[in-house]
């Protein structure tokens, strides 16, 4: 998996982009994986994330970090993949012609959804221009709730999309919003429990796609 791309994109904000970019950082460290992580989105939440996690952590050598414009996403990604097993890129809440770019370099296409249909609506255009970048795509289902009328609508209209689910998903648990905070991810916040369940399953699902 040396120096595999993974893109997270999704045209809606708030749907969870930088919450699964973190927990699979933190999952493939705990693997024992060198981890760069790049952030073209202007508001900037994956890099406070992580100076919160180095004020209480310290520095990880095998997490990188840098930020990135779209368009000078390509010289990024040189400068770390020497370095790096896995490079997560972390994208703006748009589909236009600046996540285009960073499709171009992406091995494989992470789109989080959370339970909610507006979600759902805002992913077409991501999906067309991954379509287009003919990169493998794959939704994340993000803050689902189990039993729900809401829940099951919306699972009903992801399965309309071409892009299928995982069958990994995160579910709607205050931890996760706890863990970002603190700099951290739910599988160190609390190393058992089904949140850290959840996101295991989920890099082993991601891994097996990048093989």
């Amino acid at each position: 998996m040396s120096g595999r791309i993974i893109c997270v994109a999704q045209q809606k904000g708030g749907a969870g982009k930088t919450t699964l970019v973190s927990n699979l950082a933190i999952a493939y460290l705990l693997e024992g994986k060198r981890v760069a992580l790049l952030d073209t989105d202007p508001q900037g939440s994956l890099g406070k994330w992580l100076d919160i996690r180095e004020e209480t952590l310290g520095e990880n050598p095998n997490l990188r970090f840098a930020t990135a414009t779209a368009y000078g996403i390509s010289r990024a990604i040189r400068d770390v993949c020497g370095d790096a097993d896995i490079i997560l890129i972390d994208t703006p809440p748009k589909a236009d012609s600046d996540v285009r770019w960073v499709l171009r370099e992406s091995d494989l296409v992470l789109v989080p959804i959370s339970a909610s249909q507006a979600d759902v609506w805002a992913t077409h255009d991501v999906l067309d221009l991954a379509d287009r970048a003919e990169k493998p795509t794959h939704i994340v289902m993000n803050r689902t709730r189990a039993g729900t009328r809401v829940g099951e609508d919306v699972t009903k209209s992801v399965a309309e999309l071409e892009a299928k689910p995982l069958k990994s998903s995160m579910a709607n648990r205050v931890i996760y919003a706890e863990a970002l905070g603190r700099g951290l991810g739910v599988m160190e916040a609390k190393r058992s429990g089904s949140a850290s369940d959840e996101v295991r399953a989920l890099a082993q699902e991601v891994s097996a796609l990048l093989k």
